[in-house]
């Protein structure tokens, strides 16, 4: 990771470059009594939140979050380049995951363990119980700007622990109103702080000892540098990215099939984790197939993410467009045949891309290109279909369309993915499912309940009595 050594940095629009606000970083002092601060309300355990006041929190911030829905959404919108009506989506989801995660304070418990059993148990009685596991730092990224925080700090909040929350500083205006609105909500102050400090300074916040828990959402390369400076004993979990795979075979109801995969591939520009970036196509469908969703791509609005007919947004920097066009072109010399897009539309507009048969040696085979591009391939052998689509070491979500339950039930097994959705686009998720990469694409499972239970420690108390 590298330093930047601005003391203050410009937050701008994605879409044309306008400034939106200036921002102080958090220099380290600031940023170490923040994690100080933290570290002293865990170690108080008079202090600790309960159950019921992280309940009743919740519900006051679910309720704010809904209020300013529009508002929030535009702000995220502006900031982060989703087009408004998919932002207004993410607004309402993540008021539906504050709820959620107010309901799953009440699944934090333990069980009884069993005694009694033999000799060496006899007079005794066990049972196990959670408590918050510490000081959580969380560092975000930029795709989901409301929702990705939500997803990271409520949970923490949830599991009774306190919270220091780095946005990433392209998007940054969405976190400093969840902190506010957590104030407003009634949290005490301390337990959740912003923190807009460079690389340099977050690194070594992650590597100290009073740090508990470290949730990253972000690239591959960064989150698992950052896992190798954790202090022993400190727990992580990582949420990278995948180039996800889809298999259409020659049953596929390709009606249902192309508005969901011109969908999943798509959305926010491509700039999400499990966006559908490989399609393989049977023989039997594939052109069929892909005459029609190259007509439904070209359909597709691009541009202002602030105007309502758009579609697909702006990438996050300028450079992330030069690196989506250097992939295509790559695969383009390789031997891919360019069947729509393909080029600018601006500085920060990629036009929505499909490719035919690009090298599986090339980048947009092997590698996330998080950008508005969809490659297909063709084939006739469904054991080299599968072959092909787990060849990248990544393993997050993946799909199938198929009419065939034996194909449905095999397939979905053998591809290489946490989660495999059959009859629907890769991206699907509900913030009550299990949501997590392996391999390159992470450690360790989201969803809501699950990362929760993550930040919590079961702990045991074991009586012995005569009485038993």
């Amino acid at each position: 990771m590298t330093s930047e050594t601005s003391s203050t940095f410009d937050v701008t629009s994605p879409f044309d470059g306008t400034l939106i606000r200036t921002l102080p970083h958090t220099d380290e002092a600031a940023s170490f009594a923040a994690l100080e601060t933290a570290h002293a309300l865990h170690r108080d355990r008079a202090g600790w939140l309960d159950a019921a006041e992280r309940i009743a929190i919740l519900k006051r911030f679910a309720s704010l979050v809904e209020a300013q829905t529009e508002a929030l959404a535009r702000q995220a919108a502006l900031e982060g380049g989703k087009p408004l009506s998919d932002s207004i989506v993410e607004l309402v989801r993540a008021v539906d995951g504050i709820e959620v995660a107010a309901t799953e304070i009440g699944e934090l418990h333990g069980a009884e363990v069993p005694m009694r059993l033999n000799g060496a148990s006899a007079h005794r009685f066990a049972h196990t119980y959670r408590e918050p596991r510490g000081v959580v730092l969380a560092i975000s990224a930029f795709n989901h700007p409301f929702n990705l925080i939500i997803h990271q700090v409520i949970t923490a909040i949830a599991a009774g622990c306190p919270v220091l929350v780095k946005p990433a500083l392209t998007t940054p205006l969405s976190c400093i109103s969840v902190v506010e609105l957590l104030a407003e909500a009634g949290l005490p102050e301390g337990w959740c702080q912003l923190l807009l400090s460079e690389d340099a300074v977050t690194e070594k916040l992650v590597g100290d000892s009073r740090l508990s828990f470290m949730t990253f959402i972000g690239s591959a390369r960064v989150g698992w540098y950052l896992r190798s400076k954790l202090a022993a004993g400190a727990a992580c979990s990582l949420e990278h990215g995948g180039a996800a795979p889809v298999i259409v075979d020659a049953t596929a109801d390709i009606d249902a099939a192309i508005p969901l995969l011109t969908r999943g591939a798509f959305y926010h520009a491509g700039q999400v984790c499990v966006s559908v970036q490989r399609i393989y196509l049977h023989s039997a469908v594939a052109k069929e197939f892909t005459s029609r969703f190259v007509a439904a791509v070209g359909e597709l609005v691009s541009g202002d993410p602030l105007d309502a007919s758009t579609v697909v947004g702006p990438l996050i920097r300028k450079r992330e467009v030069d690196r989506v066009d250097s992939w295509v072109q790559e695969a383009i010399e390789g031997g891919a045949e360019l069947l729509c897009g393909g080029k600018r539309l601006t500085e920060t507009v990629y036009a929505p891309t499909v490719l035919m048969d690009p090298p599986e040696a090339s980048r947009v085979s092997r590698e996330e290109i998080f950008g508005p591009v969809v490659a297909l391939y063709t084939y006739d052998d469904l054991d080299d279909a599968i072959a092909r689509a787990n060849a990248p070491d990544t393993f997050f979500q993946a799909s199938l369309f198929t009419s065939d339950l034996d194909t449905a039930l095999s397939t979905s097994r053998r591809l290489n993915g946490m989660a495999v959705m059959v009859n629907d686009h890769s991206a699907f998720r509900v913030d009550w499912m299990p949501f997590g990469g392996h391999r390159l694409s992470g450690l360790g499972m989201g969803g809501i309940g699950h990362t929760i239970r993550d930040m919590t420690l079961e702990r045991m108390v074991v009586f012995h009595s005569k009485g038993l």
